[in-house]
């Protein structure tokens, strides 16, 4: 979010820091960080604790080491840690503090720093500090790369006449700015008017011609439903590893994770192109148009929203859309996928006991703390949402006979809640708009968000012509309800499914599977597979485990799988306005 700068904040000169790399090999950074128009007895300085866009307190404190203060002329100044991640700072009378300390980062991930002797990928909320109650004061950010180092891509402004310095006019936009410094390939294109950088960390088999080619028709693709791109420059940050994925958004710029060698296949490809148009749409929804409750920010601990099936889920509808739309992708492909997106969910039992509008709250202790049983507790906001923009798309569709669709609602929304008012969404009014450009009640769709359960797809799938199948309706395969893995020669539980014989006879996620009705399982399971395949739906096995170095032999009923495999298939006779919207909804742009 865009903070507007208080009539304070512009008195204050900026914050300004320094950022060096002595030991990048040991994965440290140091920070100088002055602070002046001291006027305050004490200051305490902190350090957010969860990174914007991704929901989970990460204790970012936990990195900080040998943390001093001084006055402007080197005197040291008392200072002590009063909550996990503020210090306070008695200043003496002094007008200038001088902050100094080390950040150690070596974790891997979209959303954390990370430094050694080829690069550092400083992720802001775990590297700048701010002084509290100051959130929306300047700052201004000076890079000293390691001599091995030559490049440093940011979204941030560059202070015209000093090099490597770079400005933010508060600190969310600081703190929404991520940083590479090393030796990144660096290719540029212009899409929407506006000039893109890409930054190529790792190596790779890409092609630069043909990425930025079709990058730049994700970007025109996206920039068509809002009607407008408010960047006046925007950074792809990529990291290539051995094995890569994820992504995390910014106001003008995102950080992704890919696999290096994977762009030589189609569908890693298309797969990294369907990355690149998720977080390039949410520059969009939830980096502006956002729920109330995501902006202004409290970094100091979890802010909840129950509407990220809007600002992820919408996301991750449009994302395979938009690759369609841009026309890497058939009909018949982005249909698959979306049947993909059905069958994660009807596979998952915690969809029957968790709404989306809680797992959208409860994102911060159990979507981002998954566990062994997370599969029966919960439903992800991201698939089941992307269901609901659909259906949320088709009924609009029909409603205003293919005239709008959520492309209207989404132009809407970014321009009454954020060009024009300037702040966040309640659900209300965002429901409210919506409606009001659907011309129709969607009270059933929000029902659908607030209550757990199945959909009835079919009813909103109808009006494009289209069905959605059960392929393993009416078969009944034998099934005792277990995902197991292979461990140092072991066949491991690793989830029991809900309401399956396993889960009823009391099998337990990381139990060994030693035998099944008197043979001995090998680490693959294969014995286990071909002795459920040879049963009947009520057959008893008599299943012998080692718990905790004890051996049981537990009794495990067969029941008929629930594990169901959706496609779209389309309905006979469909009549030429079907077929009209269909084409309205799918087609290239």
């Amino acid at each position: 979010m865009i903070t507007t700068l208080s009539a304070e904040a512009f008195a204050l000169n900026p914050i300004r820091f320094n950022v060096s790399f002595k030991e990048p090999q040991a994965h440290y950074a140091e920070i100088t960080m002055k602070i002046g128009d001291v006027k305050e007895e004490y200051i305490d300085v902190k350090m957010p604790v969860w990174a914007p866009g991704s929901y989970l307190v990460r204790e970012f404190s936990k990195n900080v080491e040998g943390f001093g203060a001084k006055d402007a002329s080197g005197s040291l100044l008392d200072s002590r840690k009063v909550t996990k991640n503020t210090w306070r700072i008695s200043t003496k009378g002094v007008k200038e503090v001088v902050v100094n300390y080390r950040i150690y980062a070596f974790e891997v991930s979209v959303r954390t720093s990370f430094i050694d002797a080829s690069h550092a990928f400083l992720s802001p909320t775990g590297v700048f500090m701010y002084v509290d109650k100051q959130i929306n004061r300047p700052s201004e950010v000076t890079i000293i790369p390691h001599k091995a180092w030559s490049t440093i891509s940011t979204g941030l402004m560059e202070k015209e006449g000093q090099p490597n310095t770079y400005i933010a006019e508060n600190f969310d936009i600081l703190f929404d700015a991520p940083i590479e410094i090393g030796n990144q390939d660096v290719f540029r294109f212009t899409a929407a008017g506006i000039p893109h950088e890409v930054a190529m960390v790792g190596g790779g088999n890409y092609d630069k011609e043909r990425l930025g080619r079709d990058m730049a028709k994700i970007v025109e693709s996206a920039t068509a439903v809002f009607g407008e791109n408010p960047n006046q420059k925007y950074v792809f940050i990529v990291h290539n590893y051995q094995s890569g994925g994820g992504g995390l958004e910014h106001l003008n710029s995102t950080v992704l994770g890919a696999s290096r060698f994977s762009y030589a296949s189609e569908s890693g490809y298309k797969s990294f192109l369907g990355l690149v148009a998720h977080e390039y749409f949410h520059l969009w929804n939830i980096k502006r148009l956002r729920p109330e409750a995501l902006g202004p920010f409290n970094y100091d601990q979890e802010n909840y929203t129950t509407d990220l099936w809007i600002g992820e889920g919408f996301t991750a509808y449009y994302d395979n859309l938009l690759v369609r739309r841009a026309g890497f992708y058939t009909e018949d492909n982005y249909l698959q996928m979306l049947a993909a997106d059905v069958t994660a969910v009807e596979n998952r039992p915690g969809n029957q006991l968790q709404p989306l509008s809680e797992s959208s709250f409860d994102a911060w202790i159990k979507y981002y703390r998954q566990d062994e049983n997370s599969l029966n507790s919960i439903v992800s906001y991201y698939n089941k949402g992307a269901l609901i923009a659909m259906m949320m798309d088709l009924k609009i569709l029909q409603a205003t006979k293919g005239q709008k669709g959520l492309n209207d609602v989404m132009r809407e929304a970014y321009n009454e809640f954020y060009k024009k008012e300037g702040k966040g969404y309640s659900d209300a009014a965002f429901k409210t708009l919506a409606e009001k450009v659907a011309g129709t009640s969607l009270t059933d769709l929000y029902d659908l968000v607030n209550n757990a359960g199945t959909p009835e797809y079919n009813k909103y799938l109808q009006c494009v012509g289209l069905e959605l199948i059960d392929l393993n309706a009416g078969y009944e395969t034998p099934d005792i309800g277990i995902k197991t893995s292979t461990t140092d020669g072991k066949l491991i539980v690793q989830n029991v499914i809900r309401g399956g014989g396993a889960w009823n006879a009391g099998i337990n996620v990381k139990d060994e599977l030693i035998a099944v009705n008197g043979y001995r399982i090998d680490a693959a399971g294969k014995e286990l597979d071909r002795v459920i395949q040879a049963t009947n739906i009520g057959d008893i096995l008599k299943v012998l485990v080692s718990r905790d170095g004890i051996i049981q032999e537990l009794t495990v009923k067969i029941q008929a799988s629930k594990m169901g495999k959706y496609t779209f298939m389309p309905i006979e006779n469909s009549n030429a306005e079907q077929q009209k919207l269909r084409e309205k909804w799918l087609a290239e742009q």
